[in-house]
């Protein structure tokens, strides 16, 4: 399968970071698994589980004991079916407050998702390293300013207000990735920093969410590492019946297949069987 070869003010003054994370995390030159920490009370599997502070703080911690490589934290559900409540930036920021800094301390690189350029800078003043936005620098006008301006590296996720089962989705990732790398180009973010997502789920069919796992090497194009985040995603609800803690093993399939087509990162839920899952396919994969 491949999988053994695979694998915050907008104005503030520019500044890089001593260790480029995703550089360091590359370097590695295996799948990378991505915990993740919702600390929200409405995500679409876990929400209100990782709330509380201790819960979300130890919920990292295991997270990082079972093999994550790096840890990906959101205080605003971007839930993808519909019924996520916008959160301000303060409240935002609240809930972060008091998780944010001890999941630094675990010595993971750490990403920031929202979709706010005031919360990613806030959060990388906190030592996160990575920001995770899932409009794909296309929503907040300041947050490409931001990466440029801190020079961290960034996820670009295609995303779309609602599904329609009549497009070529394909197409529409690629014209959306452009779309980005454009705005990422202009605000002067070095390509190196750059990271993309298909946006599993996101204003999808779920047939165009297979699609994309399916044709994921057709994003290669633009000769950036590739993130698939198909963790307990509604498509596997579609193909086999299952409420979203249920969907383990329709996850696991999804992310070998997503890594044997191109992925790079794998963001998920369930770290301790994904990571073991990668590790049995790269050990059969080294024996051929």
């Amino acid at each position: 399968m491949g999988l053994a070869r695979t694998i915050a003010n907008p104005g503030k003054t520019a500044q890089k970071p001593a260790v480029d994370a995703l550089s360091a995390l590359l370097a590695l030159g295996r799948p990378l698994v991505m915990g993740i920490l919702n600390v929200t009370p409405d995500s679409f599997s876990d929400g209100g589980q990782f709330i509380d502070p201790a819960a979300a703080i130890a919920h990292a911690a295991a997270m990082a004991k079972e093999g994550a490589d790096i840890l990906d934290i959101g205080a605003e559900s971007t839930r993808p079916y519909g019924g996520a409540k916008a959160v301000s930036v303060d409240d935002e920021m609240a809930r972060l407050a008091p998780i944010l800094p001890a999941v630094v301390k675990l010595g993971l690189p750490v990403s920031i998702d929202t979709i706010k350029a005031n919360v990613a800078g806030w959060a990388l003043d906190q030592g996160v390293s990575i920001v995770n936005d899932v409009w794909g620098l296309q929503r907040d006008p300041d947050m490409a300013k931001l990466i440029a301006a801190r020079g961290v590296p960034v996820i670009v996720m295609h995303n779309r207000e609602s599904a329609d089962d009549g497009i070529d989705i394909i197409a529409e990732v690629i014209a959306f990735f452009s779309r980005s790398l454009e705005i990422a180009a202009r605000a002067g973010i070095a390509r190196d920093k750059i990271v993309l997502d298909p946006g599993i789920g996101f204003g999808k069919t779920p047939e165009q969410s297979i699609e994309c796992i399916a044709r994921l090497a057709e994003f290669k194009r633009f000769g950036l590492p590739l993130l698939v985040g198909a963790s307990r995603k509604r498509f596997i609800n579609a193909v086999t019946p299952s409420p979203p803690d249920q969907r383990i093993g329709g996850s696991i399939a999804s992310h070998l297949e997503a890594v044997n087509n191109g992925a790079a990162f794998l963001r998920v839920h369930d770290v301790t069987e994904t990571v073991q899952a990668l590790r049995v396919a790269a050990a059969i994969e080294a024996a051929r």
